[in-house]
């Protein structure tokens, strides 16, 4: 059963719950701002991106309030001094950066209620945030408003002038995931934290061109046993093992008084450890049977 929901049949509160919670999780833009006054602001928001390198262009979106239309302070200030600071949100610094999103008066410097360290930046007059491991000064290329009405956002367009990285999160000269431990935002009050356990790999099929899922035999397509995520990884080889590749592979690990299911059930499990060649002789010499 599919419920079909029509964003112009809902109200704007019920649209967003439904639609932030599919589209998740989400990087967070931890955007350290100045208005013409040189006060400081500081808030997170999770409408945010890279989506260019060269130009290194990022883009996040501070909405209008649902509540009464009115303007994020940050917002304001990139359109009175069109500077930001994106601060990387990782584990350690979560709970302070949620505090930060509370909605105090204009004016007040969400480092000092955070406790978050101000760090001069220097390039940009925002500062940046000391405990986040990668901080990204950026000039404000433009600002689009998407409309004037509540939850309407408006994209602001920071191109990267210079990063900032904590060596620490560097492993051989490459910044590793595992150590960054960062967080995203998920609907309602949830978020995920990336955390090793959490982590995954899959073969980039970029300077591969695998056989695809419909170059697959029939009764491995339709199989009861494999997923559609198995089916994917079997698809990204480049080629099928040969007869007596199969048969080598199968003789080799006493599997040919096994039966169809039997197969599939070995195939699963070496594959989930990462043989997928292994994987794609069971079954194929369990299509021959």
């Amino acid at each position: 059963m599919i419920k079909t929901i029509d964003p112009k049949a809902v109200s704007q509160q019920e649209f967003h719950s439904v639609i932030l919670t599919a589209v998740a999780p989400r990087p967070i833009c931890f955007a350290s701002t100045v208005d013409r006054s040189g006060r400081v602001n500081l808030s997170p928001f999770s409408f945010f991106n890279i989506f260019s390198t060269d130009p290194p262009i990022m883009i996040f979106s501070p909405s209008r309030s649902g509540r009464d239309n009115s303007l994020k302070h940050t917002h304001e200030n990139v359109l009175e001094v069109p500077e930001v600071v994106i601060n990387i949100v990782n584990h350690p610094m979560v709970e302070q950066m949620s505090l930060a999103s509370t909605g105090y008066g204009k004016g007040v410097n969400e480092f000092e209620k955070s406790g978050l360290t101000q760090v001069p930046s220097e390039r940009v007059r925002p500062p940046r945030v000391g405990e986040s491991p990668v901080s990204i000064e950026c000039s404000v290329d433009k600002v689009v408003d998407l409309a004037k009405r509540p939850g309407a956002g408006n994209l602001i367009f920071a191109q990267v002038e210079l990063v900032h990285v904590h060596t620490e999160y560097f492993t051989n000269g490459v910044l590793d995931t595992a150590k960054l431990d960062l967080v995203g935002r998920m609907g309602e009050n949830w978020y995920i934290r990336a955390i090793r356990e959490s982590l995954f790999e899959i073969p980039k099929p970029i300077k591969t061109l695998g056989i695809g899922v419909d170059a697959l035999p029939r009764g491995i397509r339709e199989s009861d046993i494999l997923t559609g995520n198995n089916l994917g990884r079997l698809g990204n080889l480049e080629t099928l093992p040969s007869a007596a590749q199969v048969l080598e592979l199968v003789q080799g690990d006493g599997l040919t008084a096994l039966g169809k299911i039997e197969l599939h059930r070995a195939a699963k499990k070496v594959m989930e450890s990462g043989d997928v060649h292994r994987a794609m002789a069971y079954l194929l010499y369990a299509e021959s049977l």
